[in-house]
């Protein structure tokens, strides 16, 4: 298959070295595609392949992801924000923009939407409705694991070759074809210096935060979005699997965000721009506004 050609830059964001991917003209309609946790923006070239119209798709790398600085120590979470804020300062200065994220992606670009609700003119969620109430968020107990965990280092999954890891990735995700497994375990991917392959993502990512997760602070965040959202529930993904048992809980989320519309996407998992990027692409360009 024939995917459509990206191309990269390095921008400075907050002192940082961001790669930054781009699709399309520069004088298209401008959206920003932004990727989700232990992920990186090639995720997205099968969603961008099966678009219909012309749209210069922008997708970050975010920071410690890809071929953006890595860290190499744990991270916090809403340098994130401030990211996403300055790159849209860089991208779209004047206009508000239109943001597709997944995942931690759409967590990410959620939030922001509702702080800074001037700077988003629509919102598409790919398969996520907030992550579900931890079991025990005691304080001092996620707070010592942390700390372990900075004594120790964090955990690495090293594949000797390519194919070892597209094998990984279909195991994971039983939909994926080999095609685009092996598309991905080069491009999501890097090789080390002694000829192993892991993920495109720093290994400090994989250290869980020492700080509980409390959905309403996301909710507070979620009312006072004011631009529309699109929200992409994935038939076998982390929406259905989190919150299908629980209507009440699901229904207090999606009432959350003041326009909300719901489109379900068949026969796909959590990486529904993997399972069904032809569907993704039809929803998204169904709902964007066109300049």
């Amino acid at each position: 298959m024939r995917h459509k050609k990206s191309r990269t830059e390095k921008i400075d964001i907050r002192g940082l070295r961001y790669n930054v991917r781009h699709w399309g003209s520069d004088d298209a309609p401008l959206v920003f595609f932004l990727h989700g946790w232990l992920d990186c923006s090639p995720t997205f070239q099968f969603v961008v392949d099966a678009l219909k119209n012309d749209w210069h798709v922008v997708a970050p790398d975010w920071r410690g992801y890809g071929e953006s600085e890595w860290l190499n120590r744990p991270y916090w979470f809403p340098d994130y924000y401030a990211d996403l804020d300055r790159l849209l300062k860089h991208f779209s200065p004047e206009k508000p923009a239109r943001l597709v994220g997944h995942s931690m992606g759409a967590n990410i670009s959620a939030s922001y939407a509702g702080t800074r609700p001037e700077r988003v003119a629509q919102l598409v969620m790919l398969d996520f409705l907030g992550l579900k109430p931890a079991i025990d968020d005691d304080s001092p107990r996620l707070l010592g694991k942390w700390l372990r965990n900075l004594e120790n280092g964090p955990p690495r999954s090293l594949y000797p070759t390519a194919d070892a890891f597209a094998a990984r990735l279909m195991e994971s995700n039983p939909r994926l074809t080999e095609e685009r497994a092996t598309f991905l375990s080069w491009y999501i991917s890097r090789v080390n210096a002694d000829s192993t392959v892991e993920l495109a993502a720093d290994p400090w990512h994989r250290v869980p935060s020492p700080l509980p997760y409390h959905i309403d602070d996301s909710l507070a965040c979620w009312r006072r979005i004011k631009a529309p959202v699109l929200l992409a529930i994935a038939e076998h993904g982390f929406v259905v699997r989190r919150f299908g048992n629980d209507p009440r809980e699901f229904e207090r989320r999606r009432g959350s965000i003041p326009d909300l519309r719901c489109v379900d996407i068949p026969d796909a998992g959590h990486n529904v721009q993997h399972d069904q990027p032809e569907l993704v692409a039809q929803a998204i360009e169904a709902f964007l506004a066109r300049d």
